[in-house]
């Protein structure tokens, strides 16, 4: 290789590994400041947008999660009200049965019949105020809960309105229990014991139905909520620095350019050298 004052051949190969160190240092230094060794698209573009799409399905995920959520309050709010509803129709079934003996006098049956319609007018309130968020799942009209359960909204998870309001089809109809059933003769008293046996066993049932539908709603949270976690970790997988090792790294790269500008300085030096040859 030639001496020459006009190309240092030494230090611009010195040089050229100082610049690759800094730049290695940089990025180091960039993992650490954002811990995500993909912190942009142009740290690998086929890896960024992936983890965005990522991204984009765990947070449509929240969404669901308060849907679910939501959605399971206003059915054990249905539960709540349509258990309330089945206790009264036990104290109503215990009023008819003791007003159909024939050996009570008027004023006992007068009051077992206003203690029967107390509870009646209660079943009616009891139902009205079963609502949570303005939805109510057992009153004449109720709302069908249709949760979302994935992360585009394709999927629903439905829970049917069960509606226990007075004068409905599982409380019998027209010809069952009504908002003016009473129990004020002994005819009508045992017939009510019927009736509202029917209604006791129809209530249950549907109780059944909106117990399933809450206890799959929060099956289903519960899976959403590990859906979640198991997307974010796999983000995690594919973004975050191993900052022990970045660590380590960093450590070694300081070192190296510190050695790198010692070389660079040695290269710049060596021209120097050539006054010698042409001093008298």
């Amino acid at each position: 290789m030639p001496n020459s004052v006009n190309t240092n051949v030494g230090a611009m190969i010195a040089l050229q590994n100082l610049n690759m160190t800094n730049s290695d240092l940089m990025t180091v230094q960039n993992r650490i400041n954002t811990g995500k060794k993909i912190a942009s698209a142009k740290d690998n573009g086929a890896i960024w947008a992936i983890a965005q799409n990522q991204r984009a399905t765990s947070g449509s995920l929240n969404a669901v999660k308060d849907s679910l959520q939501r959605s399971q309050s206003t059915v054990d709010v249905a539960i709540a009200g349509g258990e309330a509803v089945s206790d009264l129709l036990l104290q109503m079934k215990e009023k008819a049965l003791a007003a159909s003996d024939s050996s009570l006098d008027t004023a006992s049956r007068t009051a077992l019949n206003e203690d029967f319609k107390a509870l009646r007018d209660q079943i009616g309130k009891s139902v009205s105020n079963a609502t949570f968020n303005g939805v109510n799942m057992i009153n004449s009209g109720g709302t069908t809960i249709a949760a979302l359960a994935n992360d585009d909204g394709s999927s629903k998870l439905t829970v049917s309105a069960q509606d226990l309001s007075l004068g409905s089809t599982i409380l019998g109809g027209g010809s069952g229990l009504t908002a003016t059933s009473s129990i004020g003769t002994q005819t009508t008293a045992g017939a009510m014991i019927t009736t509202i046996g029917t209604a006791i066993g129809a209530v249950s049932t549907a109780l059944s139905k909106l117990g399933t539908g809450s206890k799959s709603i929060g099956a289903h949270l519960t899976f959403i909520n590990k859906l979640q976690d198991s997307i974010d970790a796999g983000v995690g997988n594919l973004v975050d620095a191993d900052l022990a090792k970045e660590s380590a790294r960093l450590t070694s790269l300081q070192t190296k350019q510190q050695l790198g500008v010692q070389a660079l300085s040695i290269a710049n030096s060596s021209s120097s050298g050539l006054l010698s040859l042409f001093r008298g």
